[in-house]
């Protein structure tokens, strides 16, 4: 929580090398993946989402980690954590802080909420009402909440990490539209396989006690660090041309009432360029878009009532829409592997 809440906190960051933001990613998911088992690529599609600046949403079943996993990404990259659990009677204020009397100085004084921190996790973000969601929206897009009129900086760098229960009702509040395209990407977790589910199981037995910890890997400077390395990467226009293609595809569709915006094209250039620097490289390949189509994509769909009382899901949506739109030719991405090479 800084002093100084009216004080920015922005920090500039000399970009680190691909090599090293390679480097350091790698360190980073193998010390949350010993931690959390079976969740390689939705750890990694996490991290590659942290890096390219954006906020994470973990939508699956109670049990599978989803909370374990935030607090495990937040403790490897070295940033200030804090976890609000999400319940109906939850206020704004609750979130963003509030201006408190103090008597010996006869004035009111802005006590910070648990937002200002690195990553703020807001677990079962779905069973608190809308008033209170909506107080994260302005966090989650520009890095700062406002206050009876005063506006106040929020640390840098600032993720949301959210988890949500979608077999529940009683008592939920379903995430309107406006608040879920805040999150870059929405990610399931799955169930573990049996041999994965035995891991959980002996990683418990061998640790002697219930609270999984990490060590951390980086530091928030550093982490700044690294995503300035993924901002100075350069997309080719075949890539752009093509994440917007898929964007506009979802708009047309059959069974979508409203499609994926602007900002879902975006995410899906940004995080496939987060991805494409977590392997080493310093250009995106069309299976980059591919692999986080679905993550970035799905939330932001509106089906038809006719598709929703059918049973069709988003994420079906997101597929067929890979599958019809052609990719971009991998000439350039080849031209750039050989040079690379040499």
């Amino acid at each position: 929580m800084p002093a100084d809440p009216t004080t920015p906190t922005t920090r500039s960051a000399p970009p680190l090398a691909i090599p090293d933001v390679a480097r350091l990613g790698a360190d980073v998911l193998e010390r949350v993946s010993s931690v959390v088992v079976g969740m390689r690529e939705p750890l990694r599609i996490a991290f590659a989402t942290i890096l390219a600046g954006g906020h994470v949403l973990f939508e699956d079943v109670p049990g599978l980690g989803k909370t374990l996993a935030a607090r495990s990404i937040a403790a490897a990259v070295g940033l200030d954590f804090r976890r609000l659990q999400c319940t109906p009677d939850l206020l704004p204020s609750d979130i963003t802080g509030s201006f408190v009397y103090v008597p010996s100085a006869a004035d009111f004084e802005f006590r910070p909420g648990p937002v200002f921190t690195g990553l703020f996790l807001a677990d079962e973000i779905n069973r608190t009402s809308p008033k209170t969601q909506s107080a994260l929206l302005e966090a989650m897009a520009e890095g700062q909440v406002s206050v009876e009129g005063r506006s106040f900086p929020l640390p840098s760098p600032f993720h949301v990490v959210a988890t949500a229960n979608p077999i529940e009702s009683e008592g939920t509040y379903a995430l309107p539209e406006a608040q879920l395209d805040r999150f870059m990407v929405r990610l399931s977790v799955g169930y573990p396989d049996e041999e994965g589910e035995s891991r959980v199981l002996l990683a418990r037995v061998a640790r002697r006690h219930e609270v999984a910890t990490v060590e951390p890997v980086i530091d928030a400077p550093t982490l700044a660090a690294m995503q300035a390395g993924v901002e100075v990467v350069d997309v080719d226009p075949d890539i752009v041309e093509y994440c917007v293609r898929l964007a506009a595809a979802t708009r047309h569709h059959r069974s979508v009432e409203v499609g994926a915006s602007p900002r879902g094209s975006q995410g899906l250039l940004l995080v496939a360029r987060a991805l494409a620097v977590l392997d080493g490289r310093d250009f995106v390949i069309p299976d980059d878009v591919k692999s986080v189509a679905v993550p970035v994509l799905a939330h932001r769909l509106t089906l038809t009532v006719q598709a929703w009382t059918s049973g069709v899901r988003a994420e079906q949506v997101v597929w067929e829409v890979l599958n019809t739109v052609a990719g971009p030719p991998a000439v350039g991405a080849a031209q750039r592997a050989e040079a690379a090479g040499r």
